[in-house]
């Protein structure tokens, strides 16, 4: 009996519940099972995971084929409604020991429509539990989970009505995550969420982000390198603000959520920030970090974006400085109040996604050839290549062991990444 996979699409969040999927499929026995953990941030993701479902079931026909994760919480039916799956989980029933010890008892899913469907009212749901992993397939990062779900409705997303309403995981809790991942060798771990910057809303006292990072630095000093998923740039804390300045454990890199650099189309996605908001902030973080590097999520081609909006976002990568860009062209997602808004052409919005992101990879690469050089510490994701602080991938000219931090002389840009010597003890 072949063993049970997972295939992950979409965000980091996605990844690390990936792990708890796997995890408890092989506790319940299950076996000869795919399960496609899907992505439902736009359009083109939900046809990815059912493109996915058929080449599958082509290639395995014999496999038992679950689809679960945001598409399949959002359109469980969509998916019900495909001859090629035979099971359809919720978000919260993907977590479920119980899904897969159901599952693992029955040759196959042939058991009716109601029982193939097990996805409940995620609004429904008020806490988020931290589950205890040993680590990931690649032992020198891993991802915990801290925070789940989103109450902001910017007009463009329907991840809420994926993930459900925001909800964190105790303080405790991911602090014993990743003590149990350090542990295990894990030697860099991000804190990952839907909403991360949202985090402690829901808890007892004055719980935030920083107070978070604060703690688990504090509580796992064996861990090497602590990193941050993406941040709503208007909810950074003065207590994460000053883990970011003063904590060389925290890495000095930030992945911010901003999606536009004008702030009528800003506005219009119901964002809580505005153009200046972003670009002060970056400045700050630079001011009291040095060599603080950020990068950014774009949309180009939202609904009513001229072309001097476009420009606004397009200048935004030089006013804030922004040397890793995520470009997304607008995607129209039912049930979201953009869908119904004035739409910008597919071909305009493909066109301004592709200045955005020639704009990026020339920032990229001024970033890179800025580091040639310097010598840095480089923690090894595999025999030859790793990733410095502020995650600029590079290959070193000798092969060293997998998840060590190693000293390096950078000595030019290949491509995307960064050529290095070891450096001498």
């Amino acid at each position: 009996m072949s063993e049970t996979q997972v295939i992950n699409f979409g965000c980091r969040l996605n990844q690390y519940e990936g792990e708890v999927i796997l995890g408890r499929a092989r506790a319940a026995g299950l076996g000869n099972a795919i399960i496609i953990n899907s992505c439902a941030v736009t359009a083109e993701a939900t046809r990815q995971a059912r493109q996915a479902v058929r080449k599958v079931r082509r290639e395995q026909p014999q496999a038992r084929i679950i689809v679960t994760g945001c598409a399949a919480q959002i359109e469980p039916q969509r998916f019900a409604d495909m001859p090629e799956v035979d099971l359809v989980l919720g978000n919260v029933e993907k977590l479920q020991a119980a899904s897969y010890v159901r599952s693992s008892q029955r040759n196959d899913f042939g058991v009716g429509d109601s029982q193939r469907v097990r996805v409940n009212d995620i609004m429904s749901v008020r806490e988020t539990a931290g589950h205890l992993i040993d680590g990931f397939e690649c032992r020198t990062r891993a991802y915990v989970q801290i925070q789940n779900g989103c109450d902001h409705r910017c007009t463009f997303c329907i991840i809420p009505f994926g993930r459900g309403a925001s909800r964190s995981v105790p303080a405790g809790e991911v602090v014993e995550q990743v003590r149990r991942l350090a542990a295990n060798g894990t030697s860099e771990v991000v804190l990952s969420g839907v909403d991360i910057t949202s985090y402690g809303g829901d808890l007892p006292g004055k719980a935030n982000l920083g107070a978070l990072v604060s703690q688990v630095l504090k509580h796992v000093p064996e861990l090497a390198r602590l990193r941050l998923s993406s941040l709503d740039a208007v909810e950074i804390d003065e207590v994460l603000f000053e883990a970011m300045a003063g904590q060389p454990r925290l890495m000095p890199h930030l992945h911010l959520s901003l999606q536009s650099g004008d702030d009528m189309i800003l506005k219009r996605m119901k964002r809580r920030h505005l153009r200046q908001d972003a670009i002060e902030l970056c400045a700050r973080l630079r001011a009291a970090r040095p060599g603080m590097v950020f990068g950014a999520d774009l949309i180009a081609g939202f609904p009513t974006e001229t072309d001097a909006m476009f420009e606004n976002s397009l200048r935004l990568i030089e006013d804030c400085g922004l040397s890793y860009l995520h470009v997304f062209p607008y995607s129209v997602r039912d049930g979201t109040p953009a869908a119904k808004m004035p739409q910008v052409a597919p071909a305009t919005r493909k066109a301004r996604a592709g200045q955005l992101r020639a704009a990026g990879a020339a920032a990229r690469q001024r970033h890179l050839r800025g580091l040639v050089g310097r010598r840095l510490p480089i923690l090894m994701e595999s025999d030859v290549r790793g990733r410095t602080e502020c995650f600029a991938e590079v290959e070193l000219d000798r092969s060293c062991v997998a998840g060590s931090l190693q000293m390096a002389e950078l000595t030019g840009v290949a491509g995307e990444h960064l050529t290095a010597t070891l450096a001498a003890a």
